[in-house]
Formats: C-alpha cells, sequence, structure tokens
C-alpha cells in the first residue's frame, strides 16, 4: 500500500502560512506524514529571501499538530555536530510524542557543477555565509556513517563514550531518549550510497519529477533491489520514498506522474507544494490525486 506525505519547503513563505497547510493535513488521515527541509539560504531568488531553520521551524510544528508523522527531507549532516544532532531529534520527537522519522543526507560536498540537476552546487553558497566546510563526497559518506553509529547510541539514552573518525565523545547522555527507535530514512542516489541504504535505512527517498524521471528513479531502485541481494536483505522491507512537486493548475497530471511512480515501485509518494499555498490545497489534493490512486 502506498503512503502519502506532503513537504512545505520553508523559503519566501510565513511560518502562519506553513501551519496553516500543515494543521489542514493533521486533519485529513490520506495524508500520513509531512516534512521540511534543511538549508539556509534559499534555492530560488530573491537570493536573500526570507527562509527558516529546519529543526527549529519542526520542533513548532510538531507542537501545532497531532497525528502526522513528520521529519526533514533530509537533514544535511554537515550543519550539526553527531551527537547534538541526536539531541536536537530526541527533542524533537518528545514534543510530537514519537511521530518522528529521522530523515539524512550526506550534506554538501564537494560536487561537479550541473549536479542534481542544479547549475551550480547549491550547497556552496549557504556552507560559505554560515562558515561551513565543503568536504570531499568520500568524506561526507564517512560522516554520515560515523552520525548513525553516534545516534545507534543515542536512542539508548546512554551513557556512552564514543571515539571516530571525526568525533569523540565522553559520557554522553540523552534523556528524554525517545521510547523507540526512530525509523530511518535515508536520501540517496548514487552506488555508495544506495549501498548505505540497504545496508541501514528503513525507508530511501529521492526527489522525482521535475528533478528526476520515473525511468530514472525505477533503474535506481531496481539497483537497490540488486545492493540488498548481495547484503542478504530483503527488498521489500526497505520503503521508497519519492517527491513529486504538484502542479496546482493541473491536479490530474500530478495524479498521473504518482501513479507512474507507484507503478515503479514508490511506496510513498511525497507531494512538494510550491509556496503561495491556496487555500484548501491539501483536501484539493486528498481529492484529485491521493483519494483515486488509494
Amino acid at each position: 500500500m502506498t503512503t502519502f506525505g506532503i513537504k512545505t519547503a520553508p523559503m519566501h513563505v510565513s511560518y502562519d502560512d506553513i501551519v496553516r497547510v500543515w494543521r489542514e493535513a493533521d486533519e485529513l488521515p490520506e495524508i500520513a506524514d509531512a516534512w521540511l527541509w534543511d538549508h539556509l539560504l534559499p534555492l530560488a531568488p530573491p537570493a536573500d529571501g526570507p527562509i527558516f531553520e529546519g529543526w527549529t521551524l519542526l520542533s513548532a510544528l510538531a507542537a501545532q499538530t497531532e497525528r502526522l508523522g513528520l521529519g526533514l527531507l533530509v537533514t544535511s549532516n554537515r550543519l550539526r555536530s553527531p551527537a547534538h544532532l541526536g539531541k536536537i531529534a530526541s527533542t524533537v520527537d518528545a514534543i510530537s510524542h514519537g511521530r518522528l522519522t529521522m530523515g539524512l543526507g550526506v550534506g554538501g560536498t564537494v560536487q561537479p557543477a550541473g549536479v542534481a540537476g542544479f547549475a551550480t552546487n547549491p550547497a556552496a553558497a549557504e556552507y560559505a555565509a554560515y562558515g561551513v566546510d565543503l568536504v570531499p563526497a568520500a568524506e561526507g559518506v564517512r560522516r554520515l556513517i560515523e552520525t548513525l553509529d553516534v545516534l545507534d547510541r543515542m536512542w539508548t539514552g546512554g551513557p556512552f563514550d564514543f571515539d571516530g573518525p571525526f568525533s569523540t565523545l565522553r559520557g554522553t547522555v540523552n534523556r528524554p531518549a525517545p521510547s523507540h527507535r526512530p525509523p530511518l530514512l535515508i536520501g540517496a542516489w548514487g552506488d555508495r550510497m544506495l549501498r548505505l541504504v540497504a545496508e541501514r535505512a528503513d525507508v530511501w527517498n529521492i526527489p522525482g519529477p521535475p528533478h528526476t524521471t520515473v525511468d530514472a528513479f525505477a533503474e535506481r531502485s531496481r539497483r537497490l533491489d540488486a545492493l540488498c541481494a548481495e547484503l542478504g536483505r530483503d527488498p521489500s522491507g526497505l520503503g521508497r520514498s519519492v517527491q513529486l512537486t504538484v502542479a496546482y493548475d493541473d491536479l490530474p497530471a500530478t495524479r498521473s506522474v504518482a501513479r507512474q511512480l507507484i507503478e515503479s515501485g514508490a511506496s510513498h509518494v511525497v507531494l512538494n507544494l510550491p509556496r503561495g499555498y491556496p487555500q484548501g490545497i491539501v483536501r484539493r489534493i486528498v481529492g484529485e490525486v491521493v483519494g483515486p490512486l488509494s
């Protein structure tokens, strides 16, 4: 069975508008979850426009909702130290009474221009603005693995010590710890990251149309199946999550692409809502997109 979520990129919008959309979604059981992203500068002009920090905003929205699962698609592993991130996530999980999914990605790394459909590396400007270094891709993956190891210890509450290639922790305590291990979602595209998904994740996520074609999603999903087979993991137990930007003026077209993604193996479709959220848009989406596909 395919589940559906919504995503509100918190740039060039007001807090009140985001709260309005999330509260509307919270009333509709057809929408399983709601998501933010993790950027510090807008990815669309104007570059100096308003944008909210993801985890801070997520904590507020956790307090403003009662039912929705929630998380970030996806947390940049470069912006917070592993143990600090674990404490932040544990706080949001407590505020939401256990509704958090831990969404993680490698974060900004040194990449060639044009990657992921962007003319330039989208992390470069915001990392420079906030004093964060871009690291080589291989190092970024190693840092993410270290964060996963630290988070596994954080979820138990501690105390614990940790010696990793990038972090040294002594007497770390994380209480209140989550009442259960938050599901782990990893955003990934390349084979190295897909292998990590096969090894560690509960859910795999990638951007979908217009950033990635349905065929590309299907090809990466088949590659993930093969990696699971190599590791002896049943691929049917790994969620396949894909993002799809909603066309407000052509919801039947959005529904058609969502159907293609589901037929290609998506078990979770996150409907990205462009800024300027029309009144009642989540109910319209449930009626014209989600309902007919459920």
